[in-house]
């Protein structure tokens, strides 16, 4: 795609952290851009950091198929166009398996695995018309084992080979699928509070 502007991206879990920053980057470079978010006090807060008209809060919860399906539809209905999608939405709970809970379980799966198969299910055949980009992020979580991370490297490998298959799906439609997978990052995710002890991330 050589040129951005009047692109049209969707960035899940665009509220804070990674896919608020690439949202500003996309805004910055011309792109109109959706952003989605759990909670409407989550997406109010995010739309008061971008200085830019041509972006668009969405509340959205990615585990489920039809939250996703209503946001790529008001995407769609405002815009007429979706180009890039960028599943980024992830949790983590970290802890021994034989003291993970269940519920941490299946929030991390329903979120981080199963919200990037909602999100391309909704979007593509918008992506079709477009023969845009579907994007995931995962991690090198997706690839390295490590203690206390059994549900988050499960769901993380997941979304490795989700997106590898999907690729060879969708490619026939001229739509291009690739994963990203950063390692450590200074941002709020788990909890956590960026500061100084974060420079080295």
């Amino acid at each position: 795609m050589k040129d951005l502007k009047n692109k049209v991206a969707y960035i899940t879990g665009g509220t804070k952290g990674i896919g608020f920053a690439v949202a500003q980057t996309l805004l910055d470079q011309g792109m109109k851009v959706a952003i989605s978010g759990r909670s409407q006090e989550s997406v109010d807060q995010a739309l008061k950091g971008f200085n830019n008209d041509d972006v668009l809060g969405i509340v959205s919860n990615v585990a489920k198929l039809s939250d996703e399906e209503n946001a790529v539809a008001k995407i769609t209905d405002k815009w007429g166009q979706v180009d890039v999608v960028l599943a980024n939405a992830g949790v983590g709970n970290f802890a021994p398996i034989d003291e993970m809970t269940e519920e941490q379980w299946h929030q991390m799966i329903d979120v981080n695995l199963s919200g990037v198969f909602h999100t391309l299910k909704a979007s593509v055949a918008s992506l079709k018309k477009t023969e845009g980009y579907y994007i995931t992020l995962a991690s090198l979580a997706g690839t390295n084992f490590f203690a206390q991370g059994a549900g988050y490297n499960a769901s993380k490998f997941g979304v490795v080979g989700f997106t590898q298959a999907a690729m060879l799906d969708l490619r026939q439609y001229g739509i291009k699928v690739s994963t990203i997978m950063p390692g450590s990052v200074a941002t709020h995710f788990n909890h956590n509070e960026p500061g100084d002890k974060d420079a080295w991330k």
